[in-house]
């Protein structure tokens, strides 16, 4: 199966939303939605719910879908502004489930980390791509967090809308464009500049919970922007999702509670 040919997703900076939880590490849904509207009323494009950033690991199947419907609800479909939703998982069978759940949930769109360590990764996003229907499916490319990830000269045969990539490796971004037709949207804020200047639709990341604003002019060119961007993601990746939450709860107020540190 080719690449599925079509429109990017979205344009712009979406963001890779925190799951926010209340003091006994319950799943804080209506918090998180709330969080994500006003993300929203600050110019985020998209919104991607139970992905890495959102501890998705460590969320059940209810949790998922009470943060899907709870984000669904404060993001409506006439805002314009798509809800993603992730569902990738270390085998087909669970990615499947997944997916089904949130394409019956009324996801805009999934994001589907690659499956681990295999190098063909074709099998897997065709049974995603089947569970999906009419839903567009965003590979996932994250080796760090599932190696090996996707080699680039597969993607031309995995049934996908689109590609995040987060590797974080310039060499890797240039040679999707140069040789890759489908959307890339980076997951990297240290290559928002690059990502624009190369014509990529957009971002998704986890920086935007806390920093929107500067997430977006950096894409759109902005040197200074850029800067920060970049180092703020090196200051909170040593302490990955705990140092977004703090972020976010010195801009917001927000729970900084993480189920993963």
């Amino acid at each position: 199966m080719a690449t599925v040919q079509g429109q990017p997703v979205f344009r712009g900076v979406g963001v890779a939303l925190v799951t926010l939880f209340g003091p006994d590490e319950e799943v804080d849904a209506p918090a998180s939605a709330e969080l994500a509207a006003r993300l929203v009323d600050l110019g985020v494009k998209a919104v991607l719910v139970c992905g890495t950033t959102g501890e998705a690991a460590a969320l059940e199947l209810p949790e998922r879908q009470a943060l899907l419907a709870a984000v669904r609800e404060a993001v409506p479909p006439g805002r314009g502004v798509p809800v993603i939703a992730g569902t990738g998982a270390a085998s087909a069978r669970q990615a499947v489930m997944l997916t089904e759940a949130a394409r019956d949930g009324g996801a805009d769109a999934v994001l589907a980390l690659s499956a681990p360590y295999t190098s063909d990764q074709r099998p897997y996003y065709e049974a995603v791509a089947k569970a999906a229907g009419d839903v567009p499916v965003l590979a996932y490319n994250f080796p760090t967090a599932s190696p090996p990830g996707i080699p680039v000269g597969t993607l031309g045969d995995l049934p996908v809308a689109g590609l995040k990539e987060s590797s974080g490796d310039a060499g890797r971004l240039l040679h999707e464009v140069a040789s890759w037709g489908g959307p890339v949207y980076v997951g990297s804020p240290s290559l928002l500049a690059l990502a624009g200047a190369l014509g990529c639709p957009g971002a998704i990341l986890a920086l935007a919970n806390a920093k929107p604003e500067a997430c977006q002019a950096a894409l759109a060119g902005d040197p200074s922007a850029q800067l920060e961007v970049a180092q703020a993601h090196r200051a909170v990746m040593g302490k990955f999702p705990a140092g977004v939450k703090d972020l976010v709860h010195d801009r917001f107020g927000c729970s900084p509670i993480a189920r993963m540190r």
